[in-house]
């Protein structure tokens, strides 16, 4: 008796065996989809210091444009003008108590919570350009110095400091400063201790915030003023209320933007989107430092060429007096404020061998300008 032989299935029947398994696999799929649930952005409300015409509104809506880029969506960040919730010197309270989740500006204008907090600004940063400071500041325990003022005065905040400024001017004036007694009796305004640098000149010092000192000066509450650079100051109207410009000062040689963040809901948030933050600043305080030389440069030829405005030298004994008076102050607060003086000796010591690195190191970049652009004479010396 013969054993019955099973044929082997042909190639044809063994793939549609295959895709008729696939089909109903994929039936299957069909019938019981994957279910993809949208995750709700994280919001968050800042508010700048600066009108909303300012570049430095500017700068604080590109780092709100990183951060919401970085996190695909993850996280987005409004920013709204100076003013638009809290005035722009209540920025530093609003963020602590969670009025606001965070916002931009600068250390100084919390000056009134504690002097100390101007050295992250005001001041001649020992010789320090503002890179050096930012350097100091990451590298150099300026981070955890900054932490401990805030605790100090009950700030709930977290802190990222970027965006080193350029040198600002000693400001707009209704004529040439020609010596340092040139200050005495002019209602002035500026902001942290150069407040105590400018009273010592002679000064009447106002503290106002950016959006109201044109105004002020046009209404002859002012008889001249500092505020930042050639972008801001043209924006802000300025050159409407004055043609005299005296470039380079040491009231604020180094300064810096902050970002500010409310601690409890910063702490809350994932470490992935915590890290984004922080580097995020780094970002944009790159992006910022190539955009300001591009901007400032154009608005300080404009103002030159459509405005009128007439650009002078700082003279040197002026100069020289600013940094006199300021180690006055820097004394007499060091004596009063314990972190004051921890501070400030910080910062002189890595400003003593970052200054020396420096100057030991860069070429001479006014031989390369007159080397190439001689003919096109730099500010008037007074």
């Amino acid at each position: 008796m013969k054993k019955s032989v099973k044929a082997a299935p042909s190639a044809t029947a063994s793939r549609r065996g295959f895709l008729g398994k696939a089909a109903a696999g994929t039936a299957t799929a069909v019938a019981f989809p994957m279910i993809a649930t949208a995750q709700t952005p994280t919001q968050m409300r800042f508010q700048s210091t600066w009108p909303s015409k300012d570049i430095f509104h500017e700068f604080a809506l590109d780092y709100a444009k990183k951060v919401n880029d970085m996190t695909g969506g993850e996280m987005k960040i409004e920013v709204l003008p100076a003013g638009a919730v809290v005035p722009a010197f209540g920025l530093l309270d609003a963020v602590s108590k969670g009025t606001l989740d965070g916002g931009h500006g600068v250390v100084s204008y919390h000056y009134g919570k504690n002097p100390a907090l101007a050295l992250w600004g005001s001041g001649p940063g020992f010789g320090m350009d503002a890179n050096m400071l930012l350097s100091w500041h990451k590298y150099g325990g300026g981070k955890e110095l900054l932490v401990k003022v805030y605790q100090a005065v009950g700030a709930n905040v977290q802190s990222f400091l970027y965006g080193p400024m350029p040198t600002q001017p000693l400001g707009w004036f209704k004529k040439p400063v020609t010596k340092a007694e040139d200050m005495k009796g002019l209602k002035f305004r500026t902001v942290g201790i150069s407040i105590d640098v400018f009273t010592g000149l002679g000064a009447a010092v106002n503290a106002l915030p950016g959006g109201e000192i044109v105004p002020a000066m046009d209404r002859g509450l002012l008889d001249a003023a500092e505020f930042n650079n050639a972008s801001s100051d043209r924006l802000l109207g300025f050159p409407d209320v004055s043609k005299v410009c005296m470039l380079q000062s040491f009231h604020q040689n180094a300064e810096q933007f902050e970002i500010l963040f409310n601690k409890t809901k910063f702490d809350a948030l994932p470490p992935k989107m915590r890290a984004i933050l922080e580097n995020a600043a780094e970002a944009a305080s790159a992006d910022m430092s190539w955009k300001a030389v591009d901007r400032y440069s154009k608005d300080y030829l404009e103002m030159q060429t459509k405005s009128g405005v007439k650009f002078y030298k700082t003279p040197d004994a002026v100069l020289q007096r600013q940094i006199e008076i300021y180690d006055e102050v820097a004394a007499k607060k060091s004596g009063e404020n314990p972190l004051f003086k921890e501070i400030t000796e910080s910062q002189k010591k890595f400003a003593e061998r970052a200054l020396r690195w420096d100057l030991d190191t860069n070429a001479n970049r006014r031989m390369a300008y007159n080397h190439y652009f001689g003919k096109k004479a730099p500010p008037k010396k007074t």
